[in-house]
């Protein structure tokens, strides 16, 4: 039987990964770096770490990637995040993953912060009590360290576990730790992007209509 489901939250279970976009092309703008959202939207699901050196060349640790990087997560949590939405069936699909018998495990490149607005936006606090974030892995998604830190704190090897997630990034770092990984299409990617899913649903509601055929039904 699975005993963990790691679960991203943008784009799998909350409408955010446009707004997250939109927040970036800002903050690029105020810095000078004049980037089309048709640049930026592509690398979401990438943690910060990875998207600023991409768009900029500037490493995050510098110093004014660091006050970007900040100017960004401002601006997300001022002027963006109040429109961030839940995704059909979110709140459904965590309870059917607990009635389910499983452990649903938060695995995001979202910072602690962001995660805990995000998470009020969904009306998922209540539901999702474990969590891991940026602040808990040395390199982000595509790398596996999330993954890995949700394992340890779920304390289940890569085989007691699944991921479901909605980037080839998510889809990534989940191969990279060896766990099997369910995607979803809410954030936009299509099938090709997420070849090598075990299974590909259109967005949580779908995936809980069908959890019992799906990877995550009990085994």
């Amino acid at each position: 039987m699975r005993k963990a489901i790691l679960l991203d939250i943008d784009g799998t279970l909350v409408d955010s990964n446009d707004l997250h976009a939109e927040a970036w092309v800002h903050a690029l703008k105020d810095f000078g770096f004049d980037v089309p959202f048709s640049r930026v939207r592509p690398l979401i699901g990438m943690g910060g770490d990875k998207v600023l050196p991409e768009l900029t060349g500037l490493e995050k640790e510098s110093p004014k990637g660091k006050e970007l990087s900040d100017h960004r997560q401002t601006l997300f949590l001022s002027q963006y995040v109040d429109r961030v939405q839940a995704l059909p069936g979110a709140r459904g699909l965590v309870e059917r993953i607990l009635d389910a018998g499983h452990q649903p495990v938060v695995a995001t490149s979202a910072n602690a912060r962001e995660l805990e607005r995000l998470l009020q936006r969904g009306n998922l606090t209540d539901l999702l009590t474990m969590r891991t974030t940026s602040d808990d892995a040395e390199q982000s998604k595509p790398e596996p360290d999330i993954v890995r830190a949700a394992l340890a704190l779920a304390g289940v090897s890569p085989r007691e576990a699944l991921m479901v997630g909605d980037t080839p990034y998510d889809l990534q770092a989940a191969a990279r730790a060896h766990v099997g990984f369910v995607g979803l299409r809410s954030g936009g990617y299509d099938d090709h992007t997420l070849r090598g899913a075990l299974a590909i649903y259109a967005h949580p509601a779908e995936l809980c209509a069908h959890f019992n055929e799906s990877p995550l039904a009990a085994r």
